[in-house]
């Protein structure tokens, strides 16, 4: 329990940060895109919606109803990771409850999610993102990971009953 809430900490912590720094420091929405490198830029894009921009009705009750549903999930999380005894599945679990916590942050304070990193390869964008998504992400395929390829150790009880 300690290591994913520490992790969930440490990803608000590091997404708010850099959000702070990207919109206050940079002041990133009153300008055009930054370019960083020839396949990565700094944008300003407020995502109203989930995912790549789906359900975005700015200025309707959307951003209250995917409030509610990232803290259900969060609850939902928090009470796997309390039954947690891997210490994997406790970073992974970590990771996703700091992300959506991250977004849930941007969505009190501004209506909608900062999204700023803009990843692209040969005219093709990769839609804008943010460290709560990257959290998010990272822990979900770690979960995937898990669940479909990590190496399970097998419970000798159940094979002789």
């Amino acid at each position: 329990m300690r290591l994913g809430l520490g992790i969930a900490v440490l990803a608000i912590l590091i997404d708010q940060l850099v959000k702070w720094a990207i919109l206050d420091g940079l002041d990133i929405a009153n300008r055009p895109p930054i370019e960083v490198t020839p396949f990565f830029n700094l944008v300003m894009v407020w995502n109203y919606g989930v995912s790549f921009g789906m359900l975005a009705h700015p200025g309707s009750l959307v951003p209250y109803f995917l409030i509610a549903v990232a803290l259900v999930i969060v609850g939902v999380m928090v009470v796997w990771l309390w039954q947690c005894r891997d210490r994997v599945i406790a970073l992974a679990i970590g990771l996703v409850i700091g992300g959506a916590l991250g977004n849930v942050i941007d969505r009190f304070r501004f209506g909608a999610v900062a999204d700023f990193f803009d990843v692209h390869l040969m005219g093709w964008h990769w839609p804008a993102f943010n460290i709560a998504d990257s959290a998010i992400f990272i822990g979900v395929v770690i979960l995937l990971w898990d669940g479909l390829i990590r190496a399970k150790p097998k419970n000798d009880k159940h094979l002789h009953n």
